[in-house]
């Protein structure tokens, strides 16, 4: 059986934790987009750790830890993440990567670094991970195979002609040194030493576990706000963010897509530029920030404090919609037990009318939230495990927001840890 997990909104709903739990059940745990530009927080036996790239299966010594070739990989990144967890004790994951899958080149990151620099206050909020460069490349055909690297003739040829493109950029447009042709060999070389052990054909490999019955789970990052088709483009990441693309960045049929389980946070936040209707500011936010997630608000890759708002149940919907929801995860709910109101975003006014349905980009930009205030429950509900013993108030609010979204919500976290999660049967199931 293939499962999904994917994020409703902006990013950071507190997928990596799920994905955690949900690995205990799974004999592979891949990863089909994105590369090292975002972060999934887990915390277990062994401490907290923040992965980039790793799947969230590597603290299982019974999953396969897949990187798919729709994956950005960073292969310093990559390898110095596995250094990270092995030295603080966990044994070392069973790792496979795919030989389709592109290599974030050294260049992607000056590149994107470059270009952030030039646009100024125009600037996306990039992580300054490569990953806009990388993405464009891909698509230009210019970009890098994992299988390139055992075919050293053709690799030389190829870096030549990359390069004549690239530096001619470095000069003329950013005015930095060139690279040499030479130099970037010796690092595709080192790459190729690094990544031998693990190469596989990961399609060939998914199709035979799915044929001997093996339970999959696709592990995405950001969501589904940030997809370029679907999102607030252009401020939006570089590679779709959604369940449905899982089928082509890990390579299996899409029609075995079995379970989507969609992670939406209990209130609103986000890292980077675009618009964010329910935001709040000031106190109001910064007493969010402090109080959430676990050690706060703040990117698990960048570091950079996260814009906060209130729940949108607009947003939420539609990134439901768009994902193919079967499952709702609603997450850090524990953290609103300081409120004696909390207000809930239920629509968008824009230019004297209400809309219910999230609208494109230029639309967004000027729409002012319509909010409810709901009732506190002012109490701290960790360690409840069951749902009727959690707080009216709290109930009501789960209740509430599930309404207003029109998917089941089955799971509720309640806390940090994996063992934090409360199951219920939806009574739109």
């Amino acid at each position: 059986m293939v499962r999904a997990i994917v994020g409703a909104n902006w990013g950071d709903e507190g997928k990596g934790k799920l994905t955690d739990m949900m690995s205990q059940e799974s004999d592979i745990v891949i990863r089909f987009q994105g590369g090292a530009n975002a972060g999934h927080t887990i915390v277990n036996h062994y401490g907290k750790f923040a992965l980039h790239t790793l799947p969230s299966g590597v603290f299982y010594d019974h999953t396969t830890n897949i990187i798919g070739n729709g994956v950005a990989l960073d292969v310093e990144k990559f390898f110095n993440e596995v250094k990270d967890i092995t030295s603080k004790g966990v044994p070392m994951p069973k790792i496979l990567i795919s030989d389709r899958a592109q290599m974030v080149m050294p260049y992607h990151v000056l590149f994107d670094q470059y270009e952030e620099e030039r646009l100024g206050k125009a600037s996306f909020g990039s992580t300054k991970s490569g990953i806009a460069p990388f993405y464009s490349d891909k698509y230009a055909k210019i970009g890098f195979q994992v299988q390139e690297l055992f075919h050293e003739d053709t690799l030389k040829v190829k870096i030549a002609r990359v390069l004549e493109q690239k530096n001619v950029l470095l000069e003329h447009l950013y005015h930095k040194p060139a690279i040499d042709p030479d130099e970037l060999f010796e690092t595709l070389m080192r790459y190729k030493e690094m990544l031998e052990p693990y190469v596989c054909d990961v399609s060939a490999y998914l199709w035979k576990a799915i044929k001997e019955g093996k339970n999959v789970l696709l592990e995405g990052q950001l969501g589904s706000l940030k997809d370029p088709d679907h999102g607030i483009y252009p401020m939006v990441t570089s590679s779709s963010t959604l369940a449905a693309y899982g089928a082509i960045g890990a390579g299996l049929p899409p029609y075995e897509i079995k379970t989507i389980v969609t992670v939406v946070k209990a209130y609103s936040s986000a890292v980077g530029a675009g618009a964010f209707v329910s935001e709040i500011f000031g106190d109001e936010a910064e007493e969010l920030r402090k109080r959430g997630g676990d050690g706060g608000e703040y990117g698990a890759t960048t570091h950079r404090p996260r814009r906060m708002g209130w729940f949108d149940c607009v947003a939420t919907k539609y990134g439901c919609r768009i994902q193919g929801t079967t499952d709702v995860a609603f997450t850090v709910i524990d953290v609103l037990g300081y409120l004696d109101k909390i207000p809930v975003c239920v629509g968008y006014e824009y230019e004297g009318k209400l809309l219910d349905d999230f609208p494109t980009t230029q639309v967004l930009e000027k729409c002012k939230p319509v909010l409810e205030v709901l009732d506190g429950w002012k109490t701290d509900i960790r360690g409840i495990k069951n749902y009727e013993d959690l707080p009216e108030n709290c109930k009501k609010y789960i209740e509430f927001v599930e309404q207003h979204i029109g998917f089941p919500i089955t799971m509720v976290s309640n806390g940090p840890s994996r063992d934090d999660i409360i199951y219920r049967e939806s009574k739109l199931k």
